[in-house]
């Protein structure tokens, strides 16, 4: 289905190897270890700008269909059904000629730019996951893309084997296709070593908008959180805000807490 042996040439003998039966999302010969690492906290790649690999970029033929991979993922978004592969290609080189880690959060794809960052979202669930794409494949059944276990496992669809996703590109350095919404807000004034940290959940008109946000979250998370009242053009504005943050890295983690779990999409960094 996928791998370098299958992408060029198609070898007799690779194509046989690559046409094997599958179960669920993978061959019958392929899945999880028997007693799999425990892929709960692993971290998602942060995206950054990576020159295009030597190998896996080229035009490509596979069971007799051409493939043309894209200059450029900028504006990428599709919905589609995802697969995941494992064992049976753990350790083995990817079309850009890395080892593939069935535990790392990696992804196939037939035509992204290797590699590409992407934000996989769950349709049914709404988890999701940034994963960097590195091979090439699926080639059966219309997939859109195959996920490692690792992040098939974190969007809860290793037991159907497939699941409905949208894939979104990741492109110019963003940290996810939200950019716009997750905004670092920096005041220069005061000294920089004291420096606290925090996630702005939402700004309202109305204080007892403000307290009811506030209460809800207060009852899901560990960290406290308040409303600040401020003054703007037209008035006061009553802000939720969650912290002190240890690090910008804690708020952003909670930024995906937040987004994936609780639907809360509208939120910034603030550094003060």
């Amino acid at each position: 289905m996928k791998r370098n042996a299958c992408l060029v040439l198609i070898l007799a003998l690779s194509l046989g190897a690559c046409s094997t039966t599958r179960k669920g999302g993978y061959y019958s010969d392929d899945g999880p270890h028997s007693r799999p690492q425990d892929v709960s906290q692993v971290k998602e790649p942060v995206p950054r700008s990576e020159p295009l690999s030597k190998h896996g970029n080229k035009p490509y033929i596979v069971f007799g269909k051409s493939y043309r991979p894209l200059k450029k993922a900028t504006g990428y978004s599709r919905k589609g059904i995802a697969s995941w592969y494992g064992k049976k290609f753990h350790g083995r080189r990817t079309s850009n000629g890395e080892k593939y880690n069935m535990y790392a959060m990696s992804a196939a794809h037939k035509t992204l730019p290797l590699p590409t960052y992407v934000r996989v979202r769950n349709l049914d669930n709404n988890r999701s996951v940034i994963v960097r794409v590195n091979d090439r494949g699926p080639f059966l059944h219309n997939r859109l893309i195959d996920l490692s276990y690792a992040a098939a496992f974190r969007l809860d669809i290793i037991r159907t084997g497939t699941g409905r996703v949208e894939v979104t590109a990741i492109t110019s350095g963003q940290r996810n296709p939200d950019q716009a919404k997750t905004k670092v807000i920096v005041n220069t004034a005061g000294d920089n070593t004291s420096a606290r940290i925090y996630l702005q959940v939402g700004s309202f008109s109305n204080q007892e908008n403000a307290n009811n946000l506030s209460s809800s979250l207060q009852d899901k998370l560990d960290q406290a959180v308040f409303v600040q009242k401020g003054r703007v053009e037209n008035g006061t504005v009553y802000r939720v805000r969650i912290g002190p943050m240890a690090d910008i890295e804690a708020g952003q983690a909670l930024v995906d807490t937040l987004r994936n779990s609780h639907d809360i999409a509208n939120t910034r960094l603030i550094i003060e």
